[in-house]
């Protein structure tokens, strides 16, 4: 037989499968014969046949025609594989759709790349903490930077913005960051712009009756750190 023929036939005859599926089929929840049997409709798909018949995939499957049947209505039920409905000149027809796969596969990928992140950003976390106090954190600091992203759900950005103003104040400590945070919290402060505004607002609240007890002059005083400590 010619092995350029062959090759010929190979190539033209080529499924791109995408990786996704390969590297996260079992994360998401699929075996090997479902991966298998999804891949299968999926080539059935791009060559044109959208809605093979159980005969069709047990021809290419080491399953019989019961066995096809019954993966399918799992993969249709566990949200994998659905049976959509098309019209083509006027006629309704029955067809398989991998959108629930695709989706699932992106949502898989989009969230873990988001974990990623996040974990990524929790550690440049510790390091600007350990920069700033200039010694490894202890498991009791360690533990309350984690809790303010864990359970008060304060993002890194917050917690940066909290730290720098313990640092202006000169009180670089963990129950002073906490204040500022829980304060924060209180108020329903989620972004920098927030914060900001509040903090503002607290100091020219400060400002005014030192202002009331001087002399008139041009020169502008300037606004003291806040102590979170003495606020409530």
């Amino acid at each position: 037989m010619d092995k350029k023929f062959m090759l010929n036939l190979l190539m033209k005859g080529d499924v791109n499968i995408p990786a996704l599926l390969i590297e996260h089929y079992h994360a998401i929840g699929l075996n090997e014969q479902e991966c298998m049997m999804l891949i299968q409709v999926h080539s059935f798909i791009i060559k044109g046949d959208d809605f093979p018949t159980f005969d069709d995939l047990a021809q290419r499957m080491t399953l019989d025609e019961t066995a096809c049947a019954d993966m399918l209505r799992r993969l249709i039920q566990h949200g994998f594989l659905s049976i959509v409905q098309k019209k083509e000149n006027q006629i309704y027809s029955e067809a398989y759709s991998l959108l629930p796969l695709w989706d699932r596969l992106l949502s898989y990928a989009y969230g873990k790349e988001s974990k990623a992140a996040e974990e990524e950003g929790e550690k440049a976390l510790y390091t600007i903490f350990e920069r700033e106090f200039g010694r490894p954190l202890s498991p009791i600091e360690c533990e309350s930077l984690a809790m303010w992203t864990d359970e008060d759900h304060h993002s890194p950005q917050l917690i940066k913005a909290a730290l720098r103003e313990a640092v202006v104040s000169g009180k670089l400590n963990f129950r002073y960051i906490d204040r500022i945070l829980f304060d924060w919290k209180k108020n329903g402060i989620k972004t920098l712009a927030q914060a900001k505004e509040h903090g503002e607002n607290i100091r020219r609240h400060q400002q005014l009756p030192r202002q009331r007890k001087e002399n008139d002059t041009k020169k502008n005083p300037k606004m003291p750190a806040y102590d979170w400590l003495d606020n409530g």
